[in-house]
């Protein structure tokens, strides 16, 4: 039976490869087209912590730090990504009556704990068709639902609340925003290359005061801690000669947050779209170019699973703000493999952060995500 799923799920992911690249070449043909996004996004919210149909990706990104009443610390991860197959005018000439089968869109979904204290890194994904319940969005009283299958996001005014159940732990976790959503870039349009289609929609909260129980090996326990959430939809791919990206999602002590992100180029060089996001405390944003700051890698973890060479430890530094900080992974083996949803390779990991804010000392803790170290990355953006 377990080769038998094996060769489903194979065959279900070559399939909506293919639809992928169907819809790349509709967009070449002049056929009708994704919606791009091409100027400030002016995000509004409840509205928009829900789907964005019509661009190709989107997704929601969860990533917190726990820490057990026992003094146990974990990081966790669950992501949301919905995917486009074709543009909306594609659907009218799809034959009549469609099957209950038929969708546009699938969803798919990776959940991880990294257990800091046990040294291990568990992980799982899943796939599903918007069809007959599998996966998709929903709306009840005013939140927002994302769900595939038994994971699910339900995002309202005043809370966050998370549920994801794995073979291997599961978690149920309540957020409650610190701060109000903050939009990047020009009041969300986040640019990612040289062209203004090549960019984003994109928001973060960017600190959730989070509690739950997190279940390992069959054994609960309370957790509480620190979420970042981010929410992008887009439809533009990489631009050429792009392999991956280093981003970082911090929250320091001093109330302060910090998203940076850069994009490596094929010659070991960077985009000079990279930029970023300080956040003072009281939620107010501050864009920052990629003249605004430096990343610096102190050290490397190769992957035992993919040969991949991952940094581990970095300096940053932020100069207009005379920050300066040391940001080192928690656990060295935070991969995570995808073969059986995205077939992306990528390094999604807690970290831990000190340093200091114009000479005053600063500590904290976040996510850093790196993309493009086991292989080039060309899955959309």
């Amino acid at each position: 039976m377990k080769q038998l799923s094996k060769i489903i799920t194979f065959v279900f992911l070559c399939l909506f490869l293919t639809n992928i690249f169907a819809g790349y070449q509709a967009i070449a043909k002049d056929e009708p087209e994704f919606l791009s996004v091409t100027g400030p996004c002016n995000l509004t919210f409840p509205k928009d912590h829900g789907p964005h149909p019509g661009y190709r990706t989107e997704w929601w990104y969860y990533t917190g730090n726990l820490q057990a009443e026992s003094g146990a610390r974990f990081g966790y991860q669950l992501t949301f990504f919905r995917s486009q197959i074709s543009p909306s005018d594609a659907e009218k000439k799809w034959p009549r009556p469609p099957s209950a089968w038929r969708t546009q869109q699938i969803y798919l979904g990776h959940a991880a704990v990294s257990d800091i204290s046990g040294k291990r890194h568990l992980q799982a994904e899943q796939v599903a068709r918007q069809a007959l319940g599998l996966a998709g969005t929903s709306e009840a009283a005013g939140d927002t639902i994302i769900f595939i299958k038994n994971w699910r996001a339900q995002i309202g005014e005043n809370a966050h609340i998370l549920k994801a159940i794995t073979d291997a732990f599961s978690y149920e976790l309540t957020l409650q925003p610190a701060k109000q959503p903050v939009l990047h870039g020009q009041a969300g349009y986040s640019r990612k290359g040289s062209t203004p289609r090549s960019a984003s929609c994109y928001y973060s909260v960017t600190r959730l005061i989070s509690n739950g129980t997190l279940t390992m090996g069959g054994k609960s326990m309370k957790v509480a801690g620190l979420t970042w959430m981010d929410h992008e939809f887009s439809t533009a791919p990489l631009e050429s000669g792009i392999v991956g990206w280093d981003w970082f999602s911090l929250q320091l002590s001093d109330r302060t947050e910090v998203m940076l992100y850069q994009f490596r180029n094929e010659k070991g060089g960077l985009s000079s779209a990279s930029s970023g996001t300080f956040i003072d405390p009281s939620g107010n944003p501050r864009h920052l170019t990629i003249d605004d700051f430096s990343i610096e890698v102190l050290d490397q973890w190769e992957s035992p699973h993919s040969r991949a060479l991952y940094p581990t430890r970095w300096r940053l530094t932020i100069f207009p703000l005379s920050l300066e900080l040391n940001v080192v992974a928690n656990l060295s083996d935070q991969e995570m493999q995808t073969s059986a949803s995205t077939g992306v390779t990528y390094w999604e990991g807690s970290v831990s952060v000190s340093g200091a804010a114009a000479k005053h000392p600063v500590k904290g803790m976040g996510y850093v995500e790196l993309t493009g170290y086991a292989e080039p990355f060309s899955a959309p953006m």
